[in-house]
């Protein structure tokens, strides 16, 4: 049976296991990870100490992207020592209660680890479409700048992905903003600017692939569909009219904002790897 997978947060019980037994030893959750990680790609592994109450030792939750991998991965697993003395109980997780919780979409770097995997490095590409300096568009900072030293930045970016191998083509549009402590700084100017473009390149990058469909086949093959579900209106402009995008169509920035990329984790001196940029 074929499994379709997402590029968001993996949320069902079906793809978490719960591992128990587990021996205390430095770097525990690598040794999970190397252990486990063999069977598919994971999403995140941690490893947490016992209560008081259920005496020494520790247990592990280790979350898949695929259910498929996470029942092999507990099948061949379960009862075995691994990388310990002792052996280790593993399970599916149960059910999970209360009101299902909608799936996140998952972060530019996680995206790309997840389309390296299934489609193969060179089974997909991006480019950047555009990026613009929209600071001060909504009005906003000649408001600021009058009451106090603060000032926003704010980057729009328009993103492509190609996968060649199966004629697709998806788009995605994100807004990257930061506030300015002390707009005087021409140095804080300069290196809030560039970290609020790379999380404007990388929010529009997970964007285009949430549009994106991974469906894998029981013989390992693996199909892509186009989720039509997520398509905005950004969508069905021309190229010439998403590097006008403000002046043009007149739209909310707002709209384009999706879930925080973590910002601290953007270093102004690295480099956009693997990205055309776009021709003025």
């Amino acid at each position: 049976m074929a499994e379709v997978l997402e590029f968001r947060v993996p949320a069902g019980s079906a793809q978490t296991l719960l591992v128990w037994g587990l021996e205390p030893e430095p770097g525990l959750e690598h040794s999970l990870f190397s252990a486990f990680s063999r069977f598919g790609p994971l999403y995140s592994v941690r490893a947490h100490r016992n209560a008081a109450v259920a005496g020494p030792g520790c247990y592990a939750i280790i979350k898949f992207y695929s259910a498929g991998d996470a029942g092999r991965a507990q099948r061949a697993c379960n009862g075995q020592r691994l990388f310990q003395k002792s052996p280790l109980k593993v399970c599916v997780c149960t059910k999970q209660k209360g009101r299902p919780q909608q799936a996140l979409a998952l972060t530019s770097n996680k995206c790309q680890e997840l389309a390296n995997h299934y489609l193969g490095f060179n089974g997909w590409s991006s480019r950047i479409i555009t990026l613009q300096d929209v600071s001060g568009f909504d009005g906003k900072n000649e408001e600021l700048e009058k009451t106090s030293q603060k000032r926003s930045v704010k980057y729009l970016c328009a993103v492509e992905v190609a996968l060649p191998n199966h004629g697709l083509h998806s788009r995605g549009v994100a807004l990257g903003e930061a506030d300015i402590e002390n707009s005087e700084d021409p140095l804080e100017f300069v290196t809030a600017s560039g970290r609020v473009q790379k999380l404007a390149v990388g929010k529009a990058l997970s964007n285009a692939f949430q549009k994106i469909l991974l469906v894998v086949l029981e013989n390992g093959k693996v199909a892509v569909e186009y989720n039509s579900s997520q398509e905005e209106p950004a969508d069905s402009l021309t190229e010439e009219e998403l590097k006008g995008l403000v002046q043009v169509n007149g739209l909310s920035l707002e709209r384009f904002d999706l879930e925080e990329e973590v910002l601290c984790d953007l270093s102004f001196d690295d480099e956009l790897p693997g990205w055309e940029m776009p021709s003025n």
